[in-house]
């Protein structure tokens, strides 16, 4: 199993995304999500991207459209103690069981035709919203910067940290076994990504973020 992206919600997005370009990180490209009343700012590593997202237009991300995806709920964190994150899994035979029953979300940005399948754990919204994009097998290619000046390369482990974890859904057991990603419970709702397996010893917390990067 592989991670494609992780977004972070975030009610300042400019100001966070600008501390993470001050740890030391290459922004790569941005993009606005028409008729979801999203955009986001974007940071590309070898094997993975971190965005951090946003609400521009509350009246799409509630339509008849978007609302059934909880992307709403999602972004009110604050006030609704929903996870501010959102899983993205390469779409590959791995991950077709988990997906099996998962719904089916077409944005307006995508073209005709084209749908994500969504997990939006609305039932355990401490959980991160998942889902995988439709190219089967193999990650996009892109031609994003991933060289960064404190020398980050490769996602190595995902953490996922939030004060109550539902142990034995079926959600939390597909991923008992896989190394990559690991639900934890903890006095916090925190995304902790390590890279490089740690290979500086070095570690960042972006609180506002409710973000660790160590590496």
């Amino acid at each position: 199993m592989e991670v494609d992206h992780i977004f972070i919600f975030s009610n300042t997005g400019d100001k966070e995304a600008d501390s993470l370009i001050d740890f030391g990180l290459t922004e790569g490209s941005s993009r606005l999500h028409p008729g979801q009343g999203t955009t986001n700012r974007k940071f590309y590593f070898e094997n993975f991207f971190l965005e951090i997202l946003w609400v521009v237009n509350e009246k799409e991300i509630q339509s008849e459209l978007t609302a059934p995806t909880k992307l709403w709920e999602r972004s009110q964190f604050e006030n609704n103690e929903h996870s501010p994150f959102g899983l993205c899994l390469v779409n590959d035979a791995s991950t077709d069981q988990l997906f099996e029953s998962s719904k089916i979300y077409q944005p307006n940005y995508f073209p005709k035709g084209m749908s994500i399948d969504i997990i939006p754990n609305q039932e355990y919204p401490k959980l991160p919203w998942t889902f995988r994009l439709p190219y089967r097998g193999e990650k996009k290619p892109h031609t994003e910067p991933t060289g960064h000046a404190n020398q980050i390369e490769l996602l190595t482990r995902v953490e996922f940290e939030m004060p109550t974890l539902n142990y034995g859904t079926k959600f939390v057991n597909y991923f008992q076994d896989v190394d990559l990603i690991e639900f934890t419970t903890g006095n916090r709702m925190h995304l902790t990504l390590e890279f490089d397996n740690i290979r500086q010893g070095k570690s960042r917390e972006f609180l506002e973020l409710n973000l660790t990067i160590k590496y």
